[in-house]
């Protein structure tokens, strides 16, 4: 009865929620998404224990027994990672942002918010023995919607009120550190408006305290949830004969606050993160808590449709869409792409320009969501939406 009740939800939210969620602003609604639901084959096997396990996809053996491959990284993880549900949590990005655990993403992403800031939100498979992870601040509704792709437990610290009615509906399971201030501590930061930080104890307990499971809720989010190449034949986009050289992918004109650029580092195959930050310098993104740099194996651009909601530059993006393009790099190469979202808790697929489901390769993804006419530069040549 709950999944029936999910379902009607997630079809009322994208005519009614999407745009105006909370109380009523006087705004126009968004139309309603006619795109058909995401149809998932999730592979199966029965252990010797009786246990219902997710196939891998791959045909090499794990490297140690009871491991898989996980369903956001296609990496190799212990069984009872591939069981956990994952966290989404909002974190900032400015000048003041004190980015703590964020290496330990499995996926990242950024969008805009008021007054041309960004706010990133990281999605994590394995969050088990995380000591300190933020900072924290406030959430916003749109990326609740990405947060349900994947049945996150949607962690921040308050937000405005376009929340409200995403925040009340029965199957939204997050943690506001505001509500419950024992999900979150202050400590030292740059600024004290950032200094708000949790850690996987304080996360359990958060969740034990509001009756969540730890688990995936079964039939909310899609199992198989991005295409993954296998390992032995990775995709290297040669297949693609428009594909583009991709060396340096520059976001500063989609995001000038901060100025964040990704290069292809050819020795470990990864795409390295960086940022331009005036006061502060150009340099490595690095993540406090280990000083390692941030680093993606994919890389989805999202050109999505949005309005602006009030004088207070609040904003609102259509996550529910079939009209859209975007942007996938991967290998030191590029390739045009569509994406879909059609429902709540469906997953946002990537499509090349013949209708095919885009494989990514193994390791982490950052996905950049850009505002419908914003553009970004691909070797010093501007890119913009179609």
């Amino acid at each position: 009865m709950k999944r029936l009740q999910v379902l009607f939800l997630a079809a009322l939210s994208s005519s009614l929620f999407l745009f105006g969620c909370g109380k009523d602003t006087g705004e126009t609604d968004a139309v309603p998404d006619a795109s058909p639901a995401r149809e998932t084959q999730s592979e199966e096997i029965q252990k010797d224990d009786g246990l219902t396990v997710k196939e891998s996809k791959e045909t090499d053996m794990p490297p140690e027994k009871g491991m898989v491959r996980s369903r956001i990284t296609n990496e190799w993880v212990d069984e009872s990672v591939d069981k956990t549900r994952p966290i989404a949590v909002l974190v900032p990005n400015s000048k003041t942002a004190s980015h703590y655990g964020l290496s330990k993403a499995s996926v990242l992403y950024e969008c805009s918010v008021e007054n041309d800031l960004t706010r990133l939100m990281a999605i994590y498979d394995d969050w088990n023995g995380i000591d300190k992870l933020g900072n924290i601040r406030s959430g916003r509704d749109y990326f609740m919607y990405w947060a349900f792709e994947w049945d996150a437990i949607f962690i921040h610290y308050g937000g405005p009120f376009y929340m409200d009615s995403l925040v009340e509906r029965i199957d939204t399971q997050n943690i506001d550190c505001i509500s419950y201030p024992k999900a979150s501590y202050r400590d030292s930061a740059k600024n004290s408006t950032d200094n708000a930080f949790t850690d996987t104890d304080r996360i359990k307990n958060a969740a034990n305290h509001y009756g969540y499971p730890l688990e995936y809720r079964e039939d909310y989010a899609d199992e198989e949830h991005y295409l993954f190449a296998p390992e032995t034949a990775p995709n290297t986009l040669e297949q693609y004969p428009d594909a583009v050289a991709a060396s340096k992918i520059d976001m500063a004109p989609a995001y000038p606050v901060t100025n964040p650029y990704f290069l292809y580092n050819e020795e470990t195959g990864l795409y390295d993160r960086y940022q331009n930050i005036p006061g502060e310098g150009d340099g490595p993104h690095i993540d406090l808590a280990d000083n390692e740099q941030l680093s993606f194996k994919n890389l989805l651009i999202q050109n999505t449709y949005y309005e602006v909601r009030d004088q207070k530059g609040y904003l609102s993006f259509q996550c529910h869409d079939n009209t859209r393009d975007g942007w996938f790099f991967t290998n030191g190469k590029g390739i045009h792409v569509t994406w879909e979202k059609a429902s709540d808790y469906g997953a946002t697929s990537y499509y090349d320009d013949n209708g095919n489901e885009i494989k990514l390769n193994t390791g982490k993804t950052m996905v950049c969501i850009l505002k419908e006419g914003d553009a970004f530069l691909v070797d010093g040549k501007t890119v913009e939406s179609d």
